[in-house]
């Protein structure tokens, strides 16, 4: 290759021609070159940067599959939380949310005049949620929503994603920009990749959303690459500041959803450009009412639309209750059916020994899944349905989730139809089966039923209480049939040994499994009272509780006039938490848990810490990577704070020392790049003392 000028210089314009091809072709839809060009430039980039390798950069269009395989994803905390959204179904519920931001704004602004409900209306794509970090303009991170408070790092995946760019297209970008966005599975690649998988002899995908979701779990990004992920971003975050373009010669830090969308698209984003703006609710149910329909015209899915007040500061004013932002919604479509067969009727029983019937079904295609059970809830629900054995019915899915059986076809019915009746003795223990007063719901009496304590077990595991990764169904199943776990407490007593008992489990899982487990005893209280798994008492309601009584021996002997005194707790909750204190059984329990050391009450306040703790490192900034010789990264993170410093997810300027285990990746590289100490965990040790 003869170069008309020096390499450097030629890297580089091939670099800009190359991005600003991207920026046009992905965020503006008006491509500026042939694909044969496009495709041309970027292979002599290619062989430049093969020749010389000292000139390649982390934000080169070659780099998007750079990084070897991964052993596991890290969890990450969101620098912002990534909050879910609550749903509407029609149009009196979407009222009754205007009625309560307005109601709510009221009690905070009383001299105020009501601010207008102006809204943007978006498609909302059925995808999964990434959270991305741009740092000086380049992306250093991807993360999946999780719980919303952490997620999985999945950086080496999410650059493989084309629209995504690897640098924003700005030349004086903010310090920090946070972009959250959906990745998903076109349709048309969606088909393309089942034809393939089924030639090669593996199942097929069930929708493109699980396709979507499972492919940025892929360890190895070569395959995430191959799949052809697409990616539409709708919000902006400037944690620290800054100023980005928001119109024909505006700029700044945008104030409403419209410069949002505006400032995303000319970073460099694709957004959907299906977004409207509503003046009022009327509009909104009109935009409501053209996609309900069209949606089915589009190469992708969406499940719903999104409508959002476009004054940001008056979302800020309205901010979130413990689970949703109050100033957007999620207005989801009017359900799919389907007509199809129930060949039999079975019960399930959960966790608080309700018997639950579920209709097993010929399977039929709905909603872009395969349907082959739907929940039948209880007796009286299949009594009022009329629903026999072999009857012909109609299937929808309750907010394109759960499967219902919404109509019967009695004129349909053959004569080899039979009715239902709910079994008297529990199909999984055989003793008798009560149906309580004023309740619709039959329930094992057994409180050591089998099934009764695996689902207390896993509700135990599970992510909103204690947290406990890599207790599944299947291994709960296990200890639970070997009776080597009757009870959470259980749990905190296996051995080694024991776990290595169980079919599939060696000896790197089994010491995984000990230390999860022994790592959940530091839960806080609100996760630990969740897990007990009380009746009507949720996530939600135990913080709640747990809020107002600092430990189970306050909350074991609150009468139900105090609970009541909780807002939100009503009587029936009350009730409940009486009772489950009252059982002599779960008294044990709680005497076993706190001999065992779970945090059953409420933990010092951060200035009463301080009052002990030495600040050894007061100030300073730390990221962990790799695998640690004796302390995880949750226990790392711990020392740190415990005397007195931050610990980041990703390495900035801001960042004073990099905690470097085994397997250290890109965060090691870019540290070295910033000239920041690295320092082992010895020297972290040393450190605090």
């Amino acid at each position: 290759m003869v170069l008309k000028e020096p390499p450097a210089e030629r890297i580089q314009q091939l670099r800009r021609l190359l991005q600003r091809a991207s920026y046009a072709y992905y965020a503006l839809d008006q491509p500026i070159m042939e694909d044969e060009v496009y495709d041309q430039l970027y292979r002599e980039l290619q062989e430049l940067e093969a020749a010389y390798p000292e000139y390649i950069t982390p934000d080169s269009p070659t780099q998007r599959i750079g990084e070897a395989p991964v052993s596991q994803f890290e969890s990450v905390s969101h620098r912002i939380p990534l909050y879910s959204l609550e749903n509407a179904f029609t149009f009196a519920d979407m009222v009754a949310w205007q009625e309560r931001w307005q109601r709510y704004w009221r009690t905070l602004r009383q001299e105020e005049p009501l601010p207008p409900a102006e809204y943007v209306c978006e498609l909302k794509m059925d995808g999964v949620a990434l959270a991305l970090t741009y740092e000086n303009g380049l992306l250093v991170r991807g993360a999946t929503r999780g719980d919303g408070q952490r997620g999985e790092d999945v950086t080496s995946n999410v650059r493989t994603i084309r629209p995504i760019p690897l640098r924003l297209a700005l030349d004086n970008p903010p310090p920090v920009v946070e972009v959250r966005g959906e990745a998903f599975l076109p349709l048309e690649r969606f088909h393309q990749l089942n034809q393939e998988r089924q030639a090669q002899g593996e199942p097929p995908f069930a929708n493109p959303r699980n396709a979507a979701a499972g492919t940025l779990r892929q360890l190895d990004p070569r395959i995430v690459a191959q799949r052809q992920l697409d990616f539409f971003a709708y919000a902006l975050h400037l944690p620290e500041g800054g100023s980005v373009p928001l119109g024909e010669n505006q700029a700044g830090e945008p104030q409403s959803q419209r410069q949002v969308l505006y400032a995303l698209q000319h970073l460099g984003f694709r957004v959907n450009p299906h977004h409207a703006d509503c003046p009022d609710l009327e509009a909104v149910k009109a935009y409501y009412d053209r996609w309900q329909t069209a949606r089915h015209q589009l190469p992708y899915l969406t499940d719903g639309i999104v409508v959002k007040l476009n004054d940001l500061k008056l979302q800020q004013t309205l901010g979130f209750t413990q689970k949703f932002p109050r100033g957007s919604i999620a207005w989801k479509y009017e359900p799919e059916q389907a007509i199809t067969d129930v060949l039999a009727i079975t019960v399930q029983v959960g966790r608080t020994g309700a018997l639950t019937p579920v209709a097993e079904l010929a399977p039929v295609q709905l909603a872009g899944t395969t349907v082959s059970r739907a929940t039948l809830h209880n007796a009286d629900y299949i009594a009022e349905l009329d629903l026999h054995i072999g009857d012909k019915v109609v299937i929808h899915k309750a907010g394109e989730i759960i499967p219902e059986i919404v109509r019967v076809f009695p004129e349909l019915r053959p004569p080899t139809a039979r009715p239902f009746t709910m079994p008297t003795a529990c199909p999984e223990c055989h003793q008798p089966v009560v149906r309580p007063a004023n309740e619709a719901v039959s329930r094992c009496g057994n409180p050591r039923c089998p099934a009764i304590v695996r689902g207390q077990i896993r509700h135990w595991a599970s992510r909103d209480a204690l947290d406990i990764q890599g207790l599944g169904e299947k291994l709960v199943q296990q200890l639970v049939t070997k009776e080597l776990v009757r009870t959470p407490a259980d749990l905190y007593r296996l051995t080694a040994a024991q776990l290595l008992s169980l079919e599939r489990m060696g000896q790197k899982s089994a010491d995984k499994l000990l230390v999860a487990i022994a790592n959940s005893k530091q839960q806080p209280w609100p996760r630990v009272l969740y897990g007990l798994g009380i009746r009507h008492v949720g996530s939600v309601n135990a913080q709640l509780l747990a809020d107002r009584f600092k430990s189970v021996e306050e909350l074991a002997t609150a009468t139900v006039a105090d609970l009541c005194g909780v807002d939100g707790i009503g009587e029936e909750i009350a009730q409940a938490v009486q009772e489950w204190f009252q059982d002599p059984d779960h008294q044990s329990l709680i005497a076993d848990l706190q001999a065992l050391g779970l945090q059953l009450a409420a933990a010092l306040h951060p200035a009463q810490k301080a009052l002990t703790t030495e600040k050894s490192l007061n100030g300073k900034r730390f990221v962990i990577t790799g695998t640690l010789p004796t302390l995880t990264r949750e226990q790392a993170k711990a020392l740190i704070q415990k005397h007195g410093g931050h610990v980041s997810e990703s390495v900035s300027r801001q960042t004073d020392y990099l905690v470097v285990g085994e397997k250290a990746g890109s965060k090691l590289r870019r540290a070295q790049e910033l000239g920041i100490p690295c320092i082992n965990e010895t020297e972290l040790i040393q450190m605090c003392r």
